[in-house]
């Protein structure tokens, strides 16, 4: 019997992909350094953002001083671009996402966030229509961990007070997130309403797993 619903926060419940991206090629071009030179060193913090070593502010002035790009207004106008970014990707929410959630709620399912995420994306999601709704919020910047670490998963299970075969887990499919949530005996769904070709997105259709086509399919599931 499923008493919970795990998602995935990015390309499950919001996109960053129907909104003017602001990622290393962006933020090259505004660096005035080649793409792939200021992802060599932009890569070098991206486990340390996703687990709360290093802030937006703390990455972002490493990577310019390590390619002796920084400067004060510069660093300043960079952080506004990343943060604009991040903050508009809450204005462009599935309209069937907030509905689910209330079906969800409706009929007494407990929910809950995994989500790797950045400082930054770490207070848009706090602040978003949708925050309310989960009954156990796993951030990774919060956590310490980040998926496909099984931990992550084990703390939201546990939060959630449900044993994890009693869990539905929905997300894109990036970070093999479906694949652990499998191996601990959830019920992983794919959530494929915001998957698109020729994307950033770090997962097509995946072979041998349910899947969900519109967020309204998630409640049929629980059957």
């Amino acid at each position: 019997m499923i008493k919970a619903v795990i998602f995935d926060m990015y390309e499950t419940l919001v996109t960053l992909c129907y909104t003017e991206p602001y990622f290393r090629v962006a933020m090259a071009e505004d660096a005035k350094v080649p793409t792939e030179t200021f992802g060599e060193a932009w890569d070098e913090t991206i486990y340390d953002q996703s687990t709360g070593k290093l802030t937006l502010e703390d990455a972002l002035s490493y990577t310019l001083s390590k390619l002796g790009r920084f400067s004060k207004n510069l660093f300043q106008e960079m952080i506004r671009k990343r943060k604009d970014f991040k903050k508009e990707v809450f204005n462009h929410i599935h309209p069937d996402i907030v509905p689910m959630l209330e079906c969800l709620k409706k009929s007494g399912m407990k929910i809950g966030l995994i989500s790797n995420c950045f400082s930054e994306e770490t207070e848009f999601i706090r602040q978003s229509a949708l925050y309310p709704f989960f009954d156990a919020p796993l951030m990774s910047f919060e956590q310490g961990v980040c998926k496909p670490d099984k931990e992550i998963f084990l703390r939201c299970v546990k939060q959630l007070d449900v044993k994890a075969e009693e869990c539905l887990y929905v997300g894109d499919g990036g970070s093999c997130e479906l694949e652990v949530a499998r191996e601990l005996g959830m019920h992983p769904v794919q959530a494929m309403w915001y998957l698109k070709e020729g994307t950033i997105q770090p997962s097509g259709r995946k072979d041998g797993f349910s899947h969900a086509e519109d967020p309204m399919d998630v409640p049929g599931y629980l059957e």
